[in-house]
């Protein structure tokens, strides 16, 4: 196995940020300079004893910070910067993810998400002030990803399942359902907004950009196929964006194992091939946004 010392940079990077330790922070406690922790974040080599402190201070194995295996990440915040990462080198993403696939997702829907990660976190929760700092570091991280997306321009295949679909439209945007009246339409008229959107670009299908509708329902846990020149990433999570999110509890998993990427491809696979495409995929969401527009 070949050692990738920018990768463990990239993933030492990802768990620091999701522990919420500054970088100072990190190289005060195990006695190293904060340009030595940079330059480790870089891909420079360090020793095993230094990479063995660091697992232990960000409470990851020193497997998962070596990138043996699987990678199991409980923090969303270092979820979505590994991914970050991973999209960066990506030629091809195949996406099942909710009802948003965020890449595609429009500007409007980016606007609207960091308040919407504010309301899942309940008013008096244990550790509220420290999950809104961390909701201002993910949506860094993830507008780092849409410049990347709309620079690089990947190909992406998103597979959406119908029923999610229907329930954002029932609900909303929203990051809880004991909202207050006026939001909760204004909420409704965002997610009815967003599923447009995606009309347009079922309709338009602009290049590299293949969108699917599955009739029925989609496995529980969201997945990606990222296919890079010279390998194959699969992430599973249990985060999800939009619609009453989560990010706060719950363990990734980013593995390039032979058989894990075969099982989901096949499954990938098998849910484009029952999938509503292009003109019918759009007739198939404008039926769904009619229906809902009429019960609310």
């Amino acid at each position: 196995m070949t050692t990738r010392f920018e990768e463990i940079g990239e993933r030492l990077r990802a768990f620091r940020l999701g522990s919420g330790l500054s970088a100072d922070e990190v190289a005060n406690r195990i006695g190293i300079s904060r340009t030595a922790l940079y330059r480790f974040e870089k891909g420079q080599v360090a020793k095993i004893e230094t990479l063995e402190k660091l697992a232990d201070l960000l409470e990851v194995s020193l497997p998962t910070l070596l990138g043996v295996g699987v990678e199991y990440i409980g923090s969303a915040v270092s979820f979505f910067e590994r991914l970050r990462q991973i999209e960066a080198a990506a030629e091809h993403i195949v996406v099942l993810a909710g009802p948003v696939s965020f890449l595609l997702s429009s500007d409007a829907f980016v606007d609207t998400l960091e308040e919407v990660l504010g309301e899942s976190i309940p008013d008096g929760a244990e550790g509220r002030a420290q999950g809104l700092n961390q909701i201002g570091e993910l949506m860094a991280i993830l507008r780092q990803r849409k410049e990347t997306y709309r620079e690089r321009r990947p190909g992406v295949l998103n597979l959406i399942s119908e029923a999610e679909m229907g329930r954002f439209l029932r609900n909303g945007l929203v990051g809880r359902l004991d909202l207050p009246a006026p939001v909760r339409e204004d909420r409704l008229a965002g997610a009815r907004r967003e599923a447009e959107h995606l009309v347009r670009l079922m309709e338009d299908e602009p290049i590299g950009v293949q969108i699917g509708l599955v009739p029925s329902t989609l496995p529980p846990t969201s997945f990606q196929i990222f296919r890079q020149p010279d390998r194959r990433v699969l992430t599973l999570s249990p985060f999800r964006l939009g619609e009453q999110p989560n990010i706060h509890a719950g363990v990734a998993m980013i593995t390039s194992a032979p058989e894990a990427l075969a099982l989901h491809e096949r499954t990938a696979e098998d849910l484009w091939r029952r999938a509503h495409k292009g003109a019918a995929a759009a007739a198939a969401m404008r039926k769904l946004i009619a229906r809902h527009a009429e019960a609310g």
